[in-house]
């Protein structure tokens, strides 16, 4: 799979991807501590058998890593994935790639217009305070 096109990615993204953020709920006491409190993240997964598309994407985006997801689920076969995690390239490179190339399914849509409030909320250094962090917990409850 040599060149990827903007709606093949769309499309792509629409049925197997996901923005999500990792935040940390500040009402809960934790014996795990975690290295960050906000973890932006754009990935997608898919089967072993199609995890060329996954180096393409990579190729495609200039950024990002592919890697092996073991799966132990019963009737669920081990998969490979594709994530973008650095907030220098989700600001540069994937959210104005999905601003520019919208999204279709209305779930995915919303999904990625919290993730970009939540990303400028992250850039302006809200998630650097309790209420910040609050008030992003509170967006991550939304999304699917």
């Amino acid at each position: 799979m040599k060149n990827l096109s903007p709606d093949y990615i769309v499309g792509l993204v629409d049925g197997e991807g996901s923005f999500t953020v990792y935040v940390t709920d500040t009402n809960k006491n934790k014996d795990v501590k975690r290295r960050v409190r906000v973890e932006p993240k754009f990935y997608l997964k898919l089967i072993e058998k199609d995890k060329h598309i996954l180096y393409s994407l990579q190729k495609f985006f200039g950024c990002g890593s592919v890697y092996f997801q073991k799966d132990t689920r019963p009737n669920h076969q081990h998969c490979y994935r594709y994530e973008v995690y650095n907030r220098d390239d989700i600001n540069r490179i994937i959210t104005p790639f999905f601003q520019k190339n919208e999204l279709k399914l209305s779930s995915k849509k919303n999904d990625f217009k919290t993730f970009c409030k939540m990303m400028a909320m992250v850039n302006a250094g809200e998630h650097l305070k309790k209420s910040g962090l609050k008030k992003m917990f509170a967006l991550k409850q939304t999304m699917h």
